[in-house]
């Protein structure tokens, strides 16, 4: 036994842990001891932990290890260790080097980025040594982190016990209420947290086109941070509207141009949002709006094919024409892009629920949909005053989807031809909207009496012989297209 870890022994023990330093981990571990917990921090690298203390360690009780080991003996029982390091193979390094240091009960936590399948694998092999493995998303940023993030945690019941009261006390929160609550068992709250992100992508590809439209109708950088600055005001007010105002303002030090004018128009991705769009093909649920913000992102990158086709193609100039001079026809123009812009962001919230609730019924989740809702009012990313409203309305109604809640589908009747008119302008002015056209293609296949699925069904059975099922009685049914076009019934199917 070292010398420190005699000394740990010897002080008043931490009620939470904190693997990792880097500045994720480091305001995570600030924002514990800020709240009143006693803190043990590690990282692997000794300086970091030394830096933060050095820097921020008046700020509340730390207990700073240098050692893995004594980092694990100061920690009360059961341990409640939150490992914030790089996912995929730093995390799978860190527990198994926590392992062999621990005790029946103790509570592991990855804070970070996890796909919700390593963490179904990763909560099922600490089970079994006897373990609780908690996969929490966090989403908020580094500030977050240190304010008050919106914390989503995934494990056994009993494991939230101990741990709740600490991850709640350390969130945002809405009216005294926190924005954290327990998702559900193994990868629950890892997929809640991909979730999110998939729909902060649709979130800003919407808010991009709605930027674009208003910058083909002449709009200037300052002009469109004026609009967004006004939508925030109202039923668009959300975190990514207010901070979309602010980076359209901000001017170019070099050049005195808007920032956004000399920004290379080629988005990056880490994966959640293609993790987002992979769990929905997997499940086989419709999340297309979601789809389409990933898939814009690959488009702006591939710069081969944009210079291409820039070579090759031809069509609208991009332009869309409003008469400038009537202020009355600006204002419908704009109000028109608020609305397409609102019914989006509602798809896109019905999707993500949507796979939340298909997910559950896989895995057998039993979650919660009015209080994910509740938690992503405030901390996280997408935060926004639609989610008080759809709280509301998945804690009153038993909804299959969002979009058949009473107000929101009465606001969508009332937006839907500002919707329209947006998506029809974009297409004859040659501006990309993906995202809003895409959403709206869903909008109309989910409220259609009849799609053309019967045709593919049709023709899947002319070639492959798949059956089909017919609308005027039960079974399957098969069409001998190569003989006599008799129609007979598929035995297997009873």
């Amino acid at each position: 036994m070292t010398e420190a870890h005699d000394t740990v022994q010897q002080q008043e023990l931490a009620q939470v842990g904190v693997i990792g330093m880097a500045v994720m981990g480091s305001n995570l571990a600030r924002n514990m001891a800020r709240n009143g917990y006693r803190t043990a921090v590690w990282n692997r690298t000794g300086s970091k932990t030394d830096a933060m203390i050095a820097a921020h360690g008046h700020e509340g009780a730390f207990v700073p290890s240098q050692d893995l080991a004594d980092f694990v003996a100061s920690l009360e029982r059961p341990r409640r260790i939150v490992i914030m390091v790089q996912a995929g193979r730093g995390t799978d390094a860190t527990i198994d080097a926590l392992i062999p240091l621990l005790e029946a009960g103790d509570i592991v936590v990855d804070g970070g980025n996890a796909h919700y399948e390593d963490t179904r694998r990763r909560e099922k092999k600490l089970r079994e040594l006897g373990f609780h493995f908690v996969g929490a998303g966090i989403s908020g940023g580094e500030v977050g982190a240190l304010e008050g993030p919106s914390i989503m945690p995934g494990g056994s019941p009993e494991s939230y016990a101990a741990l709740g009261p600490i991850l709640e006390s350390i969130s945002a929160k809405v009216d005294g209420e926190p924005c954290c609550t327990y998702i559900g068992t193994d990868g629950a709250g890892h997929f809640v947290k991909m979730v999110h992100n998939g729909i902060e992508y649709a979130d800003m590809q919407f808010i991009g086109e709605a930027y674009e439209m208003l910058k083909a109708a002449g709009f200037s950088a300052a002009e469109a941070a004026d609009v967004f600055a006004t939508w925030n005001t109202g039923d668009l007010d959300s975190y990514l509207i207010e901070i979309t105002s602010e980076v359209l303002r901000q001017v170019d030090a070099r050049t005195g141009q808007p920032l956004v004018d000399v920004v290379v128009d080629a988005a990056g991705m880490k994966g959640t949002g293609t993790w987002t769009v992979q769990a929905a093909l997997n499940l086989g649920v419709g999340v297309n709006a979601i789809a389409e913000a990933v898939f814009a992102r690959a488009t702006s990158s591939d710069a081969e094919l944009r210079k291409a086709a820039q070579g090759a193609l031809s069509g609208p100039d991009g332009k869309v024409a409003i008469d400038d001079s009537d202020p009355i026809n600006r204002e419908h123009f704009v109000n028109d892009i608020r609305d397409a812009l609102w019914s989006a962001k509602v798809v896109a919230y019905a999707q993500g629920l949507d796979l939340i609730r298909y997910a559950a019924q896989e895995y057998g989740w039993q979650i919660d949909i009015a209080e994910v809702a509740k938690i992503w009012r405030a901390g996280c990313i997408i935060r926004a005053k639609l989610l008080e409203r759809i709280r509301s309305e998945y804690a009153a109604n038993n909804l299959v989807t969002l979009l058949e809640a009473p107000s929101i589908k009465a606001e969508l009747a009332r937006t839907q031809d500002a919707w329209r008119r947006v998506v029809a302008g974009a297409v004859r002015s040659g501006v990309p909207v993906p995202g809003f056209a895409s959403a709206l293609s869903y909008y109309d296949q989910a409220r259609a009496p009849r799609v053309n699925a019967a045709l593919t069904q049709g023709l899947r059975d002319y070639f492959g012989a798949h059956t089909y099922r017919r609308i005027d009685m039960p079974g399957s049914f098969h069409t001998l297209w190569s003989t006599d076009r008799t129609e007979v019934e598929d035995v297997d199917s009873h």
